[in-house]
Order: C-alpha cells, then structure tokens, then sequence
C-alpha cells in the first residue's frame, strides 16, 4: 500500500472506489457475500385456511444472499407488529419451502416460543430481526441444522420459530434453543428489562428462563421443541429449555 507525505497510509485508487453501507447506505457497491442464499416468504391465509388454500396463499418474495440486501429487504417490508392477524413472515435457505413436506423439513422439527401480544407489540421487530441475523449469520453451533425461521402474528401471540432439519438428535437441538433463548436474554437486557447475568449460564437457563421472563417483562418464555411430525399430530414429546 502506498504511503503518502505525512506518513500515513494512502489507500489505493484501485481500492478507493469500493464504498461500502456503512459509507454511504444509498450509493455503495461493495457487498459482503452470505454463507448461504436465503429466501423471504410471506402467507396470510386468514381464518378458514386448510392445507389447499395455505399452500396457495403462500408468496416468495425475494431472494438475496448479501449482507447488504438483507438490510435492503428488512428496510422495505412491512414490520411484523404492523402485519395483519394470521400473518407469517417465513426466512428459509434458498431452496428450502417453509412447509413440512419439503425434503429439508420433513424430517426435522421447530423449536418456538409465544409472546403475548400485549406485552411485545413494541419489541417483537427487533426480536424478529435478531433471529433473522441469527440465522443468516450462521451463528448457531450446529448451522447447517437450521432450515429457516418464522414469525407468525395471532390476535392473542406473536410466535417465533427455528426449524431444524432433524428431530432425533437432542443435544443438536437443545444446542440450537439455548442459542435462541440467549438471543432473547440479550435483548431483554438491552431494552431495559432486569435480566440477571447469571441467567445467561446455559446450565442455569432452565429452571430461571421462565422465571425471570415472567417477573421482568410478564412474558411466559418457554421454548419448545417439536418434530413436525408429532406437532402435526399433536402428539409425541416436546423438548423445553
């Protein structure tokens, strides 16, 4: 690299010319490729919905695989908090259908958690967001386990989802809802809400998660893992943290 008259470094014109979204969020060109390709989907199937009509009111609406068009997409879509009553957001793997029958899902399951409406109206965006970067970020120890994750607005609840591509492996998937519970600790901890840091000790989630959720926030936390399978049945076990 060249150096200029007062000893510091001058950046070179062939490298000058890349500005990045932190430079300038309009005008930059140079993007900071993904792991992997994910693509958005959106469903609003409304009350009477069965397997036919969810199917068909199931819309992709774009695929990106940059750091930079995530952030162009979250940027111009509607806010989960502003969606209408049996909306889901769906963040899957390009390739991957936000539906049990695809290949990837068939075998696996979801972990999820509700959030009363109520209380979380205000913060449900950001812990949308947070599990978006989760999972493009590829941040979760078993990455290539995680399908994709959803959202989904009800009158009562906000739901979040991840959905794994096994069901069988319980220290893969109780790994992946430690992480998840975390994200959701820091969260609260950023927005105010007194959250022990002891809480943050993964051999100590359980028997305090959803204590402290209910005395900070009044939040009922638990998560819970499901195989599609069994979720569709409504039976079998389910897996808490």
């Amino acid at each position: 690299m060249a150096q200029s008259d007062n000893n510091t470094l001058a950046v070179p014109a062939e490298e000058s010319k890349y500005v990045t979204v932190f430079n300038d969020p309009v005008n930059f060109n140079a993007k900071h490729p993904l792991h992997s390709s994910w693509t958005l989907w959106f469903d609003n199937p409304g009350k009477k919905s069965n397997a036919n009509n969810w199917e068909q009111s199931l819309k992709e609406l774009i695929t990106f695989d940059t750091v930079e068009d995530f952030w162009g997409v979250y940027n111009n879509i509607m806010k989960t908090c502003d969606l209408a009553i049996s909306s889901n957001y769906h963040l899957f793997k390009q390739g991957i259908k936000p539906m049990w029958e695809d290949p990837a899902n068939k075998r696996g399951g979801k972990w999820s958690i509700q959030l009363p409406r109520n209380k979380t109206i205000s913060e449900i965006d950001n812990i949308w967001l947070f599990t978006m970067l989760a999972c493009i970020g590829e941040a979760f120890e078993y990455e290539n386990e995680v399908c994709g994750t959803v959202v989904s607005v009800r009158k009562a609840f906000f739901r979040i989802a991840v959905w794994t591509r096994s069901s069988d492996n319980q220290d893969m998937a109780l790994s992946i809802g430690y992480a998840e519970s975390h994200k959701l600790f820091f969260f609260l901890c950023t927005n105010d809400y007194f959250v022990p840091t002891t809480v943050l000790t993964p051999s100590l989630l359980e028997p305090t998660f959803r204590r402290t959720l209910k005395k900070a926030a009044n939040i009922h936390g638990t998560m819970e893992f499901q195989s599609h399978h069994d979720s569709s049945s409504n039976a079998g076990k389910a897996w808490t943290v």
